[in-house]
């Protein structure tokens, strides 16, 4: 096809190339199986796009259409505002092999005025430009950060673990984190509890953490709980939520929030870090096949054998190592993609930087989850750690 100097005459050799169609053919064909393709930039179809139109700005097309739609026998109809990047972007498609490209009559515009079904775009333009580089990715696209936005996680301390944890998703775009916490920030946290600063010791370690959240985020909600997580609260704290993630150095609260997560049946993503050394893992008990937290420690140590946070240490660097982990994990269960780490348990060693993932089977003697295993009801131990 020659191109003409002249936008008048490249349209008109288009419109002789490329099959216009009205926007009511346009509905009738997508009912038929037709993929209706709307190339408006994001922030213009902010506002709303066709019910069930498949959304792909035309400067993206060349480069996404294959990821979107495979199939270059299927019939592909083009949307713009008024009809004429369709057009451009019909002959894209032609000359990429794809058999059967119509362009819509009028565009939106026309669809709207004809008074054709509307739905929504799922995100903002805000959220688009925000999100941008995780929107491209096939496994999270607008129904998945759609997905976030309306999800909920719970994050037990904001310390070493809760803070990477918190800053990477309240970035990601998770709607509601809930932050529980009854600590300060002290100048010793400074080293490894990134979401605070040196101005805010003595102050709330959630108040601390809301107002770093908000700064990287402000289109999120934070609810904080300046409370120790106890058996009288702990329903009440982490009911409705999706996820739950441990960020404490606490034993006796570990077993109450594993109680807890198994009795409401959401997923719990454990971390714990020592020195040089860190693990995580995943307890799912909506699943007949995962371990709970008691298969790996069966019982709470004696509070002698417990280490205590401030004499074992810990490399400033390796919580956050940990909670990026943790971060992920609850990322995948929001999103249901990949495979969590239930039934693995992953190791690290800092020093020699060594991943190392060993199977973890669901005990059937377990105490907490295995065959005859009862629950009696919450109770808090003796507190052997402070939070990490």
């Amino acid at each position: 096809m020659s191109v003409p100097t002249d936008l008048a005459g490249w349209l008109g050799q288009l419109r002789d190339q490329i099959a216009e169609i009205s926007p009511l053919q346009a509905w009738q064909r997508q009912a038929l199986g037709a993929l209706l393709l709307d190339v408006r930039e994001d922030e213009e179809r902010a506002s709303g796009m066709p019910l069930g139109a498949a959304g792909l700005s035309r400067g993206f097309l060349e480069l996404e259409i294959e990821r979107l739609e495979a199939d270059r026998q299927r019939e592909i109809i083009l949307l713009c505002a008024s009809g004429r990047r369709s057009l451009f972007a019909a002959e894209t498609l032609q000359r990429m092999g794809y058999q059967q490209v119509a362009s819509v009559l009028g565009g939106f515009n026309r669809w709207k005025t004809d008074g054709l079904p509307l739905g929504h775009a799922l995100l903002s333009a805000d959220a688009r430009q925000r999100y941008a580089r995780q929107l491209r990715l096939e496994q999270v696209g607008e129904a998945g950060q759609a997905r976030l936005g309306a999800s909920s996680i719970a994050l037990l301390g904001v310390g070493g673990l809760g803070s990477p944890a918190a800053l990477y998703l309240a970035a990601a775009g998770v709607g509601r984190l809930s932050l529980i916490d009854d600590d300060v920030v002290e100048r010793s946290n400074l080293h490894r509890q990134v979401l605070h600063t040196e101005a805010r010791v003595g102050m709330a370690k959630t108040e601390s953490a809301r107002a770093s959240l908000l700064a990287l985020n402000p289109s999120i909600q934070v609810d904080i709980h300046t409370t120790r997580l106890q058996a009288g609260n702990v329903d009440a704290l982490i009911a409705g939520h999706d996820v739950v993630i441990d960020g404490t150095d606490n034993f006796p609260v570990r077993y109450l929030l594993a109680a807890a997560t198994r009795q409401l049946g959401i997923p719990l993503v454990y971390g714990a870090v020592e020195r040089f050394s860190g693990q995580v893992s995943v307890f799912d008990p909506r699943r007949d096949d995962s371990p709970c937290y008691r298969c790996l420690f069966p019982d709470p140590p004696p509070p002698e054998a417990a280490p205590n946070c401030s004499e074992a240490g810990v490399l400033g660097v390796l919580p956050g190592l940990v909670g990026l982990l943790q971060a992920t994990e609850a990322l995948k269960l929001v999103l249901q993609i990949g495979e969590p780490l239930t039934g693995r348990l992953l190791s690290l060693d800092a020093l020699t930087m060594q991943f190392r993932s060993t199977r973890l089977p669901r005990d059937p003697e377990c105490p907490g989850c295995g065959i005859g295993a009862q629950f009696g009801g919450y109770r808090d131990l003796a507190v052997s750690c402070r939070s990490e």
